[in-house]
């Protein structure tokens, strides 16, 4: 196991961060402008948001980079950026963090379709490896791979983040199929864990496309199947679109009254996705504290 990571469990199940987009939209930032470049421009606005876990009781608290790859940054033309504002992002939460929490640097999906021949196997890993490269170089204390819907994409993410040296957790979203357990490409939490696995990750979990209560069988299922700590971050249930907007109605106390259970399930690392605010990482440090 890495020592940072050995080091962070050694006394039991840790609280991770919220969710990031909706705190920097409550704080102004447009639906549909780049998140990441807020880095730059907007500096104290993401070390507000980091700031905000920390003092909720995170003891890992992520970065302002999900989509800091250069194929979603071109996008926004912001391509050749890339390096500027992964940094940035990483020196926002290590401000925030002031050594209080580890700081974890996000690294999410590229948005562009390995199994459909859009990018080359090559072309994707140095995207991944250039975004890990500045994580590592501004001083994160390790590197989040989250929300991945192909264990191909993921695998090339561990693997591009390795280099670094750093400790790789590696995430999947599981919320398709009959039952809600697979990826979107069809992987099953076995097969992900043991794609996880073979490359190299030194966690292993899920983020994103459930609520808490069904997060409980997909812990289960990934500590099953592999001795790697097993990183939880779920929404605050499901979504409901109420005028227009997203609106998640479970609250802080429902959230973190599962949190007992994911512990018994086998969960290390627990935290908040969509939905999710400081408040709910205050509730769930309080369960896990028990």
């Amino acid at each position: 196991m890495h020592p940072t990571i050995a080091r962070l469990i050694s006394a039991g199940p840790v609280a991770t961060d919220g969710a990031w987009g909706t705190q920097l939209q409550q704080r102004g930032l447009p639906v549909g402008a780049c998140p990441d470049a807020w880095n730059i421009t907007q500096p104290e606005m993401v070390e507000q948001v980091a700031r905000a876990y920390v003092e909720a009781g995170s003891r890992v608290i992520l970065t302002n980079t999900f989509g800091a790859n250069r194929f979603v940054l071109a996008r926004h033309g912001l391509d050749e950026q890339a390096a500027e504002i992964n940094r940035a992002g990483v020196e926002n939460s290590l401000r925030a963090a002031s050594g209080k929490a580890a700081v974890f640097a996000s690294i999410g999906p590229s948005g562009v379709m390995l199994m459909m021949g859009q990018v080359s196997e090559d072309e994707l890993k140095a995207a991944f490896a250039e975004q890990a490269r500045a994580i590592a170089e501004a001083g994160a204390d390790g590197i989040v791979i989250e929300t991945m819907s192909d264990p191909a994409e993921a695998a090339l993410a561990v693997a591009a983040a390795r280099e670094t040296g750093l400790p790789v957790v590696a995430c999947m979203t599981f919320s398709s199929g009959a039952k809600r357990d697979r990826t979107m490409t069809g992987a099953t939490p076995e097969q992900a864990a043991e794609a996880l696995f073979a490359a190299g990750a030194d966690a292993i979990g899920s983020n994103c496309g459930h609520g808490i209560a069904d997060m409980i069988d997909v812990c289960r299922r990934l500590r099953a199947a592999t001795d790697r700590p097993v990183w939880i971050k779920a929404n605050a249930g499901l979504p409901e679109i109420i005028e227009g907007e997203t609106v998640y109605r479970q609250t802080p106390a429902e959230f973190a009254s599962y949190a007992p259970q994911l512990v018994e399930a086998g969960v290390s690392f627990i935290g908040g996705c969509c939905g999710t605010t400081p408040e709910f990482i205050r509730a769930v440090a309080k369960a896990i504290d028990k």
